[in-house]
């Protein structure tokens, strides 16, 4: 019987690496074939360190989902960190992958590599089309980075070495292992974490960042584990035929978007908050709409199962059981 890969989930306590993991022992991959390495264990920045790594575990297949991540504020607060620490784990991973003859690999990025005022939905030819989102241009400039190194080791080392480097693109994920810092969180937790305090002291109202006009696309955590693996086990000729040598990610999203008044609204009644919304417009909106394409991976077999009020509750159940 064939030994079942080895498969390394690099950022395996995120949020999505934890889910990646958990879909894999779900679905029957052997505990004992999954690597991973903290960052105490594995300093993903350090070149030497990644190298070695690769060169002793010799694995199969990589998941990259480790990345330096936060929303608007941790963004506008440390762009430095968000640009250095990215490119350098990305680049690290996939150039010591390749060193060391890994020939499936699958790179986690971010809707917001799309230019701020991209048509929408935003199709993956968006890319590359306009100017980005001030807030987060250097984190954006990093992911997009990473889609274009795993395109050039796939037109370079293809043909030669079989390799085969693809790149996903989440819309906004929420769920269990999400970080709900304060002042550095993405809105889902950041909504979760506020409105569970203000029921918790009773306020009266909570006041959310922005106009809350914007709209924005919502998956679930473990929807984006499960496309993952989708995707990384699709044919090559499936892939390709969806993708382009220069082109060559695909969109992940639930395919509906909403209003961050209605989010709102939406994660008071998840969490029991009775008070009033409030919202202050001096802080930054970000991209007025980001509304994923899908349509490419749906064509591939794959659709976003858990709905977002039942994924709003396993979320606040998390907190509860784990964040509070």
């Amino acid at each position: 019987m064939r030994e079942a890969p080895l498969i390394y989930v690099a950022g395996h306590r995120g949020m999505v690496g934890s889910a990646i993991v958990r879909q894999l022992l779900a679905l029957g991959h052997p505990a004992e074939r999954l690597l991973t390495r903290s960052h105490a264990e594995l300093d993903l920045t350090d070149q030497s360190a990644v190298r070695q790594f690769f060169a002793t575990q010799r694995p199969d297949q990589v998941y990259l989902a480790a990345a330096k991540v936060g929303g608007i504020h941790a963004n506008n607060t440390y762009p430095a960190d968000f640009i250095y620490q990215n490119l350098m784990l990305q680049a690290n991973v996939i150039d010591a992958a390749f060193r060391n003859g890994v020939r499936k690999l699958l790179f986690l990025g971010s809707s917001c590599i799309y230019p701020k005022l991209a048509p929408q939905p935003m199709a993956e030819d968006a890319l590359l089309t306009g100017t980005l989102e001030p807030t987060n241009e250097p984190y954006a400039v990093a992911k997009i980075a990473g889609i274009k190194l795993c395109e050039s080791y796939n037109r370079q080392y293809a043909q030669e070495y079989g390799v085969d480097y693809r790149s996903a693109m989440p819309t906004n994920l929420y769920g269990p292992g999400d970080n709900y810092h304060p002042e550095n969180s993405h809105v889902i937790p950041a909504l979760i974490r506020r409105f569970h305090e203000a029921k918790q002291a009773s306020a009266e109202v909570v006041t959310i960042w922005g106009s809350g006009t914007p709209r924005r696309e919502f998956l679930y955590v473990d929807d984006m584990a499960a496309a993952s693996v989708h995707i990384m086990n699709l044919p090559l000729a499936s892939y390709q035929a969806v993708s382009q040598p220069m082109l060559g990610h695909l969109n992940v999203g639930s395919g509906s978007d909403l209003p961050i008044v209605e989010l709102a609204t939406r994660v008071g009644a998840a969490v029991g908050f009775r008070g009033r919304i409030a919202f202050d417009t001096s802080k930054p909106d970000g991209a007025p709409r980001k509304l994923m394409d899908s349509s490419r991976l749906l064509s591939l077999g794959w659709q976003a199962k858990i709905g977002l009020e039942a994924g709003l509750a396993k979320a606040y159940q998390d907190f509860l059981e784990h964040h509070q």
